[in-house]
């Protein structure tokens, strides 16, 4: 029994369930991905919101932190999004055309996407958006919150640390945008 199910068992078959596993993997973190954005957005208003209402400027300190752990898990994800498409396309791919002897690209999808005309257009927008999101309306709200009568010494210090990190998280996003 054991004997015929190791005949079942081909690296074929292996590599088309690794296939299958990471196109879900890649399709639940795309999901979450572009979740994390509208969540970012709506996060940022509320805070906005609520400092609005109440008057207390210090709170726009709260949108920084927002961006910076959603952004940065943000980051992570679109990365990982990224890694499993170059996966198939560099290594899965080749290995099952050469297993099965197809004459040319397997999982020509991951390929053919890539060349649309306007996708230049299409990431340098997305890129825009991103650092809108996580590292400019950040840096505004402390703007905001530097020139207003809620200025406190320890306030400034934990502002500066956020810029900081926002430049940080800024110079990732720039790293990590796919040409």
């Amino acid at each position: 029994m054991a004997v015929a199910a190791m005949e079942d068992v081909t690296e074929s078959r292996l590599l088309l369930a690794e296939y299958d596993r990471i196109k879900e993997e890649q399709k639940t973190r795309i999901g979450f991905r572009d979740n994390l954005l509208y969540f970012t957005l709506a996060a940022s208003t509320a805070v906005l919101a609520i400092t609005v209402q109440s008057g207390q400027a210090q709170l726009l300190l709260a949108v920084p932190v927002i961006c910076l752990v959603l952004g940065w898990t943000y980051l992570v994800n679109d990365e990982k999004i990224s890694a499993i498409g170059g996966y198939i396309r560099d290594q899965l791919g080749p290995r099952l055309a050469e297993l099965s002897g197809a004459h040319g690209a397997v999982f020509g999808w991951e390929m053919y996407h890539r060349d649309d005309a306007r996708r230049s257009t299409r990431k340098r927008l997305q890129s825009a958006v991103d650092l809108f999101t996580y590292l400019a309306s950040p840096v505004i709200c402390v703007t905001v919150f530097w020139c207003s009568p809620a200025v406190q010494p320890l306030l400034v210090i934990v502002s500066i640390a956020q810029t900081l990190a926002l430049a940080v998280l800024g110079w990732q996003f720039l790293c990590h945008a796919e040409r």
